[in-house]
């Protein structure tokens, strides 16, 4: 096995278990609507549970369910094949794809699991909340960002003639 399938599996599995870890810490510990200051006006650790997508998109919608598991299935295998046709010097491409791969399975588990997503970390400025996300959640944008970064930077090694795109 390539030391590049092992750093997939490795942080796809970090990502996963933590995840897990601390949906389940919080689904144990709170109350639904509960909310932990930690940092006053500013972040809470707050249970809530999102039937939907990003902002609750399609939250009402019967069909809801099986359509996120099977987008997510999909999204698991496209980043599954995106990743072998990685070069091993795409470093950085690895690394954000096995983070969005782990967030992406992490939330998952949730909707196989409970037919909805824990989320619990509520980043607001006073009475302005974000959506509550949690740390799935966090790896996906990571991982996107990251991966946005690569390509800006693949396309500048091609451009200087460093490397031939794949």
């Amino acid at each position: 096995m390539k030391p590049r399938h092992i750093q997939f599996a490795a942080i796809a599995l970090a990502g996963i278990l933590i995840d897990q870890i601390t949906k389940i810490a919080v689904d144990r510990s709170m109350v639904l609507f509960d909310s932990i200051p930690i940092i006053e006006n500013f972040f809470h650790i707050t249970y809530v549970r999102n039937r939907g997508a990003a902002f609750s998109f399609l939250s009402n919608a019967s069909w809801r369910l099986p359509f996120f598991i099977t987008i997510s299935i999909i999204a698991a295998f496209v980043i599954l094949i995106a990743f072998r046709r990685l070069r091993d010097d795409q470093k950085l491409a690895h690394i954000s794809l096995s983070m969005i791969f782990s967030g992406a399975v992490g939330n998952l588990i949730d909707r196989i699991r409970l037919g909805e997503v824990i989320d619990f970390l509520d980043a607001h400025w006073y009475r302005h909340h974000w959506p509550a996300f949690n740390v799935a959640d966090s790896l996906i944008c990571v991982g996107v960002f990251l991966l946005a970064l690569d390509m800006i930077l693949e396309e500048k090694r091609v451009k200087k003639g460093q490397t031939l795109p794949a």
